[in-house]
């Protein structure tokens, strides 16, 4: 005879007690530290196990974007706040237009700035974030929701999908079967209960981020928007980064400063153009046939980069 789970226990991963660190309230600041320490320490195992399937996103996400469609998070909470993050960090990065990548968030803005957590059981607004972003068939919608079962999501999705929008789902939970039988991509790294019962800003959202980090990286690096290990396509938008593209120049290319800077300067800000200008001892113009010709892959275009120096 099967005996009943008690009406409290809740069946989401996300949501289970953690038998781990079930006396951390008595805990040593210390030990409170470690404890945590110790359950941060299995999330990128769990990532690892979800490997093939972050690989099938970005073979996704490149294929989008091909056909110039966009990658759209759409996600409440923490989860939000996360895709919001990713999102906004692609332009700086990668040079890419703010349109290519976007972040949608239960709550629009203020839900950045405060917490807003009564919108993610807006099922309309769900629906309406898609329709007001004007997804189409081009776009890949990655719905974010740590416990897989988040209204808004849900119902964001069920619409991107009724538009004909390709769709996943990044969730730390077994998500519900609806969505398991109609998205396009699943990703469920399972981390286990959290050190504090349901609070999945923390296992789930390190997790999360790991997950979005690798599909925005990986997603770019395959269209070419890196040379090697560098970040050639960045956009020098402070003193931080205009060094950065400077340093890459020098290494890459064998100047000094003064050299990259005008080189970077004669591409009209492009790190990328200047390394095959300076490469090729070409024009900008010339250095543009070529990368085009190349596809946007510096390499292609110029050869190895440098090796690393210990």
């Amino acid at each position: 005879m099967t005996v009943p789970s008690p009406e409290y226990l809740d069946p989401r991963l996300t949501e289970q007690r953690n038998p781990r660190t079930q006396r951390i309230d008595v805990a040593a600041t210390l030990e409170i530290v470690d404890l945590i320490n110790a359950e941060d320490a299995t999330v990128a195992q769990a990532v690892r196990a979800v490997r093939e399937d972050i690989a099938r996103a970005i073979d996704r996400v490149v294929a989008t974007f091909k056909k110039e469609g966009r990658l759209i998070y759409v996600g409440a909470g923490t989860s939000g706040r996360l895709g919001v993050l990713d999102a906004s960090e692609c332009p700086p990065t990668f040079g890419t237009p703010p349109e290519m990548v976007v972040g949608i968030i239960a709550g629009g803005y203020q839900a950045l700035l405060k917490g807003l957590e009564g919108a993610e059981d807006d099922v309309n607004a769900g629906m309406a974030a898609m329709d007001d972003a004007r997804v189409s068939p081009k776009d890949f919608v990655l719905g974010i929701a740590a416990s897989g079962t988040t209204p808004f999501v849900r119902a964001a999705l069920a619409r991107a999908q009724t538009i004909g929008a390709a769709t996943g789902l990044l969730s730390c939970s077994d998500p519900p079967k609806l969505l398991v039988e109609t998205c396009d991509v699943l990703i469920l790294p399972r981390v286990g209960p959290e050190a504090l019962t349901g609070s999945t800003r923390m296992k789930a959202g390190t997790a999360t981020k790991l997950v979005l980090n690798t599909i925005s990286t990986g997603a770019m690096i395959r269209l070419g928007r890196a040379y090697g290990n560098l970040m050639v396509d960045l956009m020098a938008w402070s003193d931080k980064l205009r060094d950065r593209g400077e340093r890459i120049v020098m290494e890459c290319c064998g100047v000094d400063r003064s050299a990259a800077r005008r080189a970077i300067e004669a591409a009209g800000g492009s790190v990328k153009l200047a390394i095959v200008m300076v490469a090729k001892r070409v024009g900008k113009p010339e250095a543009e046939r070529l990368l085009a010709e190349a596809g946007g892959f510096v390499r292609r275009a110029v050869g190895d980069p440098p090796p690393v120096k210990a």
